[in-house]
């Protein structure tokens, strides 16, 4: 995994553990790799994926079975989308109105932009 040095590593990898559950890699009751595998896996201290693995505990996207290992949540994929919604609008979206604003790009000209990409990427028909 390459990681980008404007994100905290584990921020870094808290995406990647969400998008392989959007991703249906790891699905709903799954165990996922161990602190001890994540992080020779990834490359990093194990301490970071614990770090990680505190943080996607918190938001109820994983949960801890003593003895056994970590596991995918039944609500992880409503919880992940809470999570990424909350951060894209904090974050992300005031960087797009910027951009919206300076080029002066009307709402009707993004909602065709929007609706293109959606059928192109998304609609199978």
């Amino acid at each position: 995994m390459d990681f980008n040095p404007n994100k905290a590593i584990y921020l870094q990898i808290v995406d990647h553990i969400c998008e392989q559950i959007l991703l249906n890699t790891w699905s709903v009751e799954t165990k996922i790799p161990s602190v001890r595998e994540m992080a020779v896996e990834l490359g990093v201290n194990p301490n970071t994926v614990m770090r990680t693995y505190d943080f996607l505990q918190q938001h109820n996207i994983i949960t801890n079975k003593r003895g056994v290992g970590f596991f995918v949540t039944a609500d992880s994929l409503s919880e992940i989308k809470k999570y990424k919604k909350e951060v894209f609008m904090k974050e992300d979206l005031p960087q797009v109105f910027k951009n919206i604003y300076l080029l002066d790009i009307s709402l009707e000209e993004l909602k065709d932009k929007y609706q293109s990409f959606i059928v192109d990427n998304y609609k199978s028909n």
